[in-house]
């Protein structure tokens, strides 16, 4: 967890910029509706538990549930970045089947989403990472561009670039492939899933699909494995890609005996990331850095399965997080 300095440092503010939602879920177990979605919400609130300083920007609709933006309030998230529309907001119905892996999308409203530009406070811009959570690619390119523009206008020259993360998804590799390449061109992290790193890779070999990813712009991938953890990949100083301690590392997952919903996983995994990092207090980071913000990622990530929407980490504490933390490493020690 986060150092007394690096909560203070202003270098550690992360931002957010992704979708805000309304979920209905269902699974083997139970129902329940009107939760907290959005791949942004739930990388905001596993960031928050870094201890630095969390910005949220997105949009929500008339109907959002005013007790959501309350609960993210209340753990540090800033909420004055979310634009507030008439129309409807952004929502989700969907079911999961027994193994939790196989889930049937029944209906996705885009509403509000269908013509969102994204406008980030000029007080956020400078902010040292960006967290370019599952949202169209031009909209992370408009994060991208504001972010840039913000720093090349301000006069104070030791102020370094953002840590660029962005997160994707199938629908935007087959609708906006050019403009997701685009992206990957301007980011330090790409996160994406197993299956869409094959299918974007053109490969069904995984180490594989890491270099080719890495081939297409930028300087780190983490290719996420659901219950089975996650891959990160380095370019190195130079030189073509190779397998070695300094541009590769596996990560388990944390063992769960039962998972109530694995809704938001990777975004928690994302944000927990992010966090991580940010709490280094760190200008930049190095390739240990990374490991030990996959690792966050991937016990945070935990917590999320363990109840509906973000329940079980909206109650979560520091010291539950660093139990497991060490009983992962206890677990996972060679």
């Amino acid at each position: 967890m986060s150092s007394q300095s690096a909560i203070h440092n202003p270098q550690s503010a992360i931002l957010v910029v992704g979708t805000i939602a309304i979920d209905h879920v269902k699974t083997p177990q139970a129902e329940a509706e009107n939760l907290l979605g959005g791949s942004a919400s739930y990388a905001a609130l596993a960031a928050s538990y870094s201890g630095c300083p969390v910005h949220l920007v997105g949009i929500i609709g008339h109907d959002f549930p005013p007790q959501h933006l309350e609960m993210l309030q209340r753990h540090g998230v800033t909420v004055d970045g979310i634009e507030r529309s008439e129309g409807a907001s952004f929502s989700w119905s969907g079911e999961y089947h027994e193994n939790m892996n196989d889930r049937t999308t029944h209906q996705v409203s885009v509403n509000i989403l269908q013509d969102w530009q994204v406008n980030i406070p000029d007080a956020l811009r400078a902010s040292p990472i960006v967290v370019l959570a599952n949202m169209a690619p031009e909209n992370q390119m408009q994060a991208i561009e504001q972010c840039e523009a913000a720093l090349s206008s301000n006069s104070q020259s030791e102020i370094l670039p953002p840590f660029f993360i962005a997160d994707t998804m199938d629908i935007w590799i087959h609708i906006a492939n050019e403009r997701l390449h685009d992206v990957l061109k301007r980011v330090d992290l790409f996160v994406i899933n197993e299956g869409e790193a094959r299918e974007f890779a053109g490969t069904s070999n995984l180490i594989l699909a890491g270099q080719r990813l890495l081939e297409k712009g930028p300087r780190n991938v983490v290719i996420k494995l659901g219950e089975f953890g996650a891959m990160l990949f380095s370019s190195p100083s130079e030189g073509p890609w190779t397998l070695s301690e300094t541009t590769f590392f596996r990560c388990a997952a944390f063992p769960l005996t039962e998972v109530a919903d694995p809704t938001g996983a990777g975004d928690s995994f994302l944000g927990a990331l992010a966090g991580h990092l940010a709490a280094t207090g760190k200008p930049s980071f190095d390739f240990a850095d990374l490991r030990g913000a996959i690792v966050q990622g991937a016990v945070v990530a935990s917590f999320t399965c363990e109840a509906f929407s973000t329940r079980r980490i909206e109650g979560l504490t520091p010291p539950e997080i660093g139990e497991r933390l060490e009983n992962f490493k206890r677990l996972t020690h060679w």
